[in-house]
């Protein structure tokens, strides 16, 4: 299937690791150019490097998304460097356990850590996607559905980009952009590889994650979020909007605990 993504532009926060970094070898492949915002520009640059030795388009913008002038700086060096912006992927943030033991700065820290640069990115970028009738990504979390405990902050924050999706999924939809989410719930990347390698019984723990995840009893790969997020981009979808996808095997919507109730 051609998605028709040739010489289109993606710009993916975060995109230097993990599903990010998933994220961007997939458009990548598809045929478009990608601008990797992310405040690593030394692992960016390996991905950049990487995708570059295979004859794919790819460039790294050094962001602190923290600070709202860098957000709007990047989007600038985005259409400087690649003279258009078609898709913007918010994947960038961090689980970062601010909960309700924490002090309320805190909460506002993770906050603006994990949802500001949400806003400010669109904002900077919405007149370039209204011109090319692009695409908004939202790269949410379970938590926000499930909760997690400990973590009231990035709960929030992903819970208010599920709510932006359907904002701005109305607040577009007669300017010809599109806006959906893609929600990740237990996928192996890196990050999660060393967490599990951190515990006492790693092989055990992630055998026990395994079985609460109904479809094949296995862990979601991130190639699979990241192709998710590129149908999602293209034209394909192009009568989709205001959806909150969940590629994960069916943890949050299907009865977890159904593989081991057996009924007469």
């Amino acid at each position: 299937m051609n998605l028709n993504l040739e010489g289109k532009v993606a710009l993916v926060t975060g995109g230097a690791k993990g599903i990010g970094a998933a994220i961007s070898r997939s458009f990548a492949e598809e045929g478009a150019v990608v601008s990797i915002v992310d405040r690593n520009p030394d692992v960016a640059q390996v991905l950049v490097n990487e995708l570059e030795q295979s004859n794919k388009k790819a460039f790294s913008v050094p962001t602190e998304l923290t600070d709202m002038n860098a957000c709007k700086q990047a989007i600038q060096d985005t259409i400087g460097k690649a003279g258009r912006l078609d898709f913007l992927i918010h994947n960038a943030g961090s689980n970062d356990g601010v909960g309700l033991d924490a002090q309320p700065d805190k909460f506002m820290e993770s906050l603006n850590k994990n949802l500001s640069h949400i806003f400010a990115l669109t904002h900077y970028s919405i007149d370039e996607l209204i011109k090319n009738k692009g695409a908004i990504i939202n790269i949410g979390s379970k938590v926000a559905e499930t909760g997690q405990g400990g973590t009231s902050g990035y709960a929030a924050a992903k819970g208010a980009m599920n709510a932006l999706t359907r904002e701005w999924a109305i607040d577009l939809a007669d300017k010809g952009v599109r806006v959906n989410s893609v929600i990740p719930a237990e996928v192996i990347t890196p990050m999660y590889r060393r967490w599990l390698d951190s515990l006492k019984n790693p092989e055990e723990t992630l055998h026990s994650i395994e079985q609460n995840i109904p479809l094949g009893k296995r862990m979601t790969m991130d190639q699979e979020i990241a192709d998710a997020v590129v149908f999602l981009a293209s034209d394909r979808s192009a009568h989709t909007t205001g959806q909150i996808f969940h590629p994960d095997g069916g943890y949050v919507h299907l009865d977890r605990s159904y593989g081991k109730v057996k009924l007469d």
